[in-house]
């Protein structure tokens, strides 16, 4: 019999239980996030015992829900492809001036602007999960420094993308359209596969001062090891770029390289910045 009033005081008091858990969620949320934000690791704590095979572990996890995120967010980039088609197609003087060649080339046209919005889309929490799996090995002070990084890693992948399409794009397709004396006429699938890896590569590149930043921040990157290794930068930088690259001509490649290369020489001099003021908090502690 218990059990029965039981049962029916949850039914009842279901509704009200409901109500009074979703007012209360954000101050559990903010709550919890101070906790986790303040919190000081102990010595002897878990996180520091586990194995490289363990934190791989947990890093499958949280590249999981970020691809999952991404998955959705593409989903929802396709709904708005058309338009950014229509918009990436200006450079070229429309989508009239593009030709499609295969029945099938048109939707994987639509399939990789997609992809590009849903990047776009969940880049902030993607660098949020990430965040997520370092910050239980960070102390407070690093914990909170690193969080700024998640809406800066949406900012400056815009503003890659906003660069690449704005400043360099333009210029660079007039030419390429308008070299020697033949008549362009691109195909849909090239023309966009060029874009859409310029784009999404120029514009996560962006995010590499903002990397190094970091890493010096917390000790594990140097700025003289990445002045000295320059030239070995340069040659990676030219083996990504002709990895991302469509097609196989030098100016295409030069494309990419050329705001790689830039990125690379800002980010030593934030390296130099976040080293000097990483050895003013260690003399002042």
């Amino acid at each position: 019999m218990r059990k029965f009033f039981r049962a029916v005081w949850l039914v009842l008091t279901f509704p009200f239980r409901a109500v009074w858990w979703i007012l209360t969620l954000p101050f559990r949320a903010v709550r919890s996030s101070h906790h986790f934000l303040t919190f000081e690791l102990p010595e002897d704590d878990d996180w520091s015992k586990q194995s490289l095979w363990d934190h791989i572990e947990v890093l499958r996890k949280h590249l999981l829900r970020a691809l999952v995120a991404l998955l959705l967010a593409s989903i929802a980039g396709w709904f708005m492809a058309e338009p950014v088609t229509a918009l990436l197609a200006v450079p070229m003087g429309g989508t009239q001036n593009l030709q499609v060649i295969d029945l099938t080339e048109s939707i994987g046209v639509y399939m990789k602007i997609a992809v590009m919005l849903g990047l776009g889309i969940s880049i902030p929490y993607i660098a949020f999960e990430l965040w997520y799996f370092a910050a239980h090995g960070l102390h407070p002070r690093e914990r909170q420094t690193a969080l700024l990084a998640i809406p800066l890693t949406a900012l400056l992948f815009y503003a890659g993308i906003y660069f690449t399409y704005r400043w360099m794009l333009p210029p660079a397709i007039e030419f390429l359209a308008n070299f020697g004396d033949f008549t362009t006429v691109p195909t849909a699938e090239r023309y966009y596969g060029l874009l859409t890896r310029l784009l999404v590569w120029i514009g996560l590149f962006f995010e590499f001062p903002l990397v190094v930043y970091l890493l010096t921040s917390i000790g594990f990157v140097k700025p003289n090891q990445l002045a000295q290794q320059w030239r070995v930068a340069v040659v990676a930088i030219a083996v990504i770029a002709a990895m991302v690259t469509p097609t196989t001509d030098m100016g295409s490649m030069a494309l990419v390289m050329a705001p790689m290369i830039v990125l690379y020489l800002i980010g030593i001099l934030l390296s130099y910045v976040a080293y000097a003021a990483r050895m003013r908090r260690i003399e002042s502690s």
